[in-house]
Parts: structure tokens; sequence; C-alpha cells
């Protein structure tokens, strides 16, 4: 097995793989799903399904699933007055049919409560304690319970809740934070910070939209780069992976999640890496912006710690409004693919994702413009083509003719062809 490596030699295999590597982040299941997981899981499916046209006979390896552990799971599964266990088997059950639904054509679908996940992340940490990249501290500091992480004082502002009272907040995401003192096991990540900052600036194309990888940059170039907190006490987080040899600590949920790719590669197969070596590392990984931190700062520092290459490419994008708001369940305007669904059709919701959604900029959802651009776009202007095509003066034996491979190579050849995909391949710079 090969692997990255560490200091002094800042080096980046660029040996080809047998398997391509594509995947969605895993959503966390202390509530259903909604149009913003449907659009991370469809640009994925789009560019997993475009590298296999691209490159006709590719192994393609493409993953989702489901994080379902930690705090808010707990707090979610009490007030459902169910067991842990049935709770993440029912939401977990609900994302699958979101998959399965729209056509997300996933070759692995992982939850971080099966055994393999559990055997890849004790796996993990070992060699991350092996390599003197954890140490144990006491650890005060304000944690948003929401987002499951501490947070810096330049990462927090002041606000008024429900009832006129001043609150503390996350600036990013809004959610209520508190003040926590506990015994931790910390993971160093500052000693990362320059090849961090090597990750990042070796390739325009790490991160995209380009904006997403200058506020990486920018958070990593801050002198204010902490450490992190890589677990929590079990007696108050008890839905977890407990820490190898201390059973008073359970693993922090976003280690535990990050590592879900590695379970999907099989980094603890029991094969001696070669699997692993032949899918590591993803190809592309989608995710959204408020994941931007875990997966483009704490997720290659973890791998760097276990001298493994971190991500080739990190394609961000922005969240879904409806009609001009936010969505929350406060607002009563979160949208259900599945009753959409009923009006639209999985495949013109899916289309209209596709179509509407711009990476760098919230989109924003609304029944109407649906309506319209599905009528526009689908209903008349290729409802019309096919309609044309299938019509019995052009087509007088309603024959539907089988694909003729040879016709592709050859309009592949074609001069025109080939300075369209030119033009094509000059597209990314021009988004970025």
């Amino acid at each position: 097995m090969w692997y990255w490596t560490l200091f002094p030699l800042r080096r980046f295999s660029t040996q080809a793989k047998s398997i391509n590597l594509y995947t969605t982040p895993i959503y966390y299941v202390n509530a259903n799903p909604h149009i913003g997981h449907l659009y991370s899981s469809v640009i994925a499916d789009a560019l997993q399904r475009w590298q296999k046209v691209l490159n006709r006979g590719a192994t393609v390896k493409f993953s989702t699933g489901t994080d379902e552990h930690g705090s808010k799971i707990q707090q979610a599964a009490n007030k459902n007055n169910v067991s842990l266990q049935d709770y993440c088997d029912a939401i977990s059950t609900q994302y699958k049919k979101l998959s399965n639904h729209f056509s997300v054509d996933y070759t692995n679908f992982i939850r971080t409560t099966c055994e393999e996940h559990q055997r890849t992340v004790e796996a993990f940490w070992k060699i991350l304690e092996q390599n003197g990249h954890i140490y144990s501290s006491k650890y005060s500091g304000w944690y948003c319970v929401s987002d499951e992480t501490f947070l810096t004082e330049t990462q927090l502002k002041e606000s008024v809740d429900a009832r006129g009272q001043r609150v503390i907040v996350s600036a990013e995401s809004g959610h209520p934070v508190e003040w926590t003192e506990e015994l931790n096991y910390m993971f160093r990540l500052r000693a990362f910070r320059d090849e961090l900052k090597y990750w990042l600036t070796r390739d325009a194309a790490i991160v995209r939209p380009r904006k997403f990888q200058k506020m990486l940059l920018d958070a990593v170039c801050d002198a204010d780069l902490p450490d992190v907190s890589v677990s929590r006490p079990s007696a108050r987080v008890h839905w977890g992976i407990r820490v190898p040899g201390d059973g008073t600590q359970t693993i922090y949920v976003w280690l535990d999640a990050l590592a879900n790719y590695l379970t999907v590669a099989g980094y603890a197969a029991g094969d001696g890496g070669e699997a692993f070596g032949r899918t590591w590392p993803p190809d592309v990984q989608v995710i959204g912006k408020d994941i931007l931190k875990f997966h483009g700062i704490y997720l290659p520092a973890f791998l760097m710690a276990a001298k493994l290459e971190p991500p080739r490419s990190i394609l961000c994008h922005s969240h879904w409004t409806v009609d001009g708001e936010k969505m929350s369940k406060s607002k009563n305007n979160v949208v259900c693919p599945f009753d959409r669904t009923e009006t639209y059709t999985a495949d013109g919701l899916r289309y209209f994702l596709l179509r509407e959604g711009v990476a760098h900029s919230d989109g924003n959802y609304s029944d109407t413009k649906v309506i319209r651009i599905l009528n526009s776009e689908l209903a008349d202007t290729l409802g019309n083509l096919l309609s044309r095509c299938c019509g019995t003066a052009l087509n007088p034996s309603q024959v539907f003719p089988r694909i003729e491979t040879g016709a592709f190579d050859k309009v592949a050849s074609l001069d025109v062809t080939k300075k369209l995909m030119e033009n094509v391949a000059s597209l990314p710079g021009t988004f970025m």
C-alpha cells in the first residue's frame, strides 16, 4: 500500500488508481431528508455518471450514507420516545429511500453504526495515537450542541432569543452555544498548519468553487487555529464509539463521521491494504458549505497525521432558500423531496435542482419556478422533440433502435467535437 509522506517531503501521489471514488457527505439522522440533502446526492451522482461516460469501462465506487452518533441523536430519540437504534434505523431508511427514489446510483451505503465502520474508526484512532498526534487535556470552551463542535471567540456573536434574552450563538449557524469544561483527548491540529497551506495552494482545483478554497486558507492562516477536541465524556455522550483503551470517553462525532470514507475504501478490511490502495484517495467529495471546515481542514489534517493521502478534490455547494427565506422547521418551509415528487415526479425535481442550483451562491426554491422550468424545458422543448422523433411520420414502424456505440466514437473523432470538449474543459476556470 502506498502512503502520502509527511515531513519533510511534501509529496502527493500521482499514481493512477484502478477505482475512482466519489462521495456525498453522510447525512445526520436527527431529521428526515430535505431538498438540500437531495441536492448533494444528485450532484455527486451526476459527477460519477459523467466519469463513466468520459471513461467507458471505468470502475467507480460511489458512496453515501448516514451519520448516526452524537448527542443530537440521543436528544432526538428521547424526544420521539424510541430506542436509539430504532430511531437511527427509521431515519437511515428514509435516506436510503431518498437515493433509491431519485436514481442516485450509489455502490455503497454506509452507516456509522455498522461493525465495519467501528473497526475502521478504532484502527484510525490507534494510528493517530501511535503517531503522537493525540494527547489528553482538560478543555474548556464554547460548545454548540446543534453543530457538534467547539467554537473560538471569533466564531461567536450575541443574539436575542424568542424570549427577548441576549444569548451567545455560533456566528455561522446561529445555533446557541454553552460553556463546557471537561477532560478530553485533543488532536494536534496546529502542527499541520503548514501542510494544510501547502495542500490548499498546490492546485487551484483542490476545493471548488475557488471562494471556498480561499475561506479555508484564511481559516488555516488565522493565528487562532486551536487544537481539536476529539473525544467527549461517555457519561455525557454515550451514543458513540468508545475510545480504544478508555471507556470513559467516546470518539468525537466528526472524527467518527469523517472516517466513513476510509470505511468505504476498505481501510480496515484486513487484506493488507491492497483494495484500499486501489481506491484511496477520494477523487471528488461533494459537500455543503456548512461542513466545509470539517472536510477542508479537519479531514485532511487527520489523514496527514495517519500518513494517508488527502482528498484530490472537494466540490462545495451553497444552500437552498425557499421563496427567499432560509429553510427551517420554525418557519415551516422545509421542502420534503418525497412530497414534491407527487407533483413534479422524481426526475422532474432532480432536473430542477441540477438545472437551477449553482455551487458558489445559494439557490432559491419556489414551486412557481419549478413549474415554469419543467413546463418550458421538459414538457414543451424536450417533450416536443420526443414527440417528433417518435411520431409515425418519422418512425412509421415505431421502432426503438438499439444505441450504436461505434457512432459515438465516430462523432468523438470529429474536429468540431474535439473543439467542443476543449471548451467544456476550460469551463471550470471560468466557473471558479
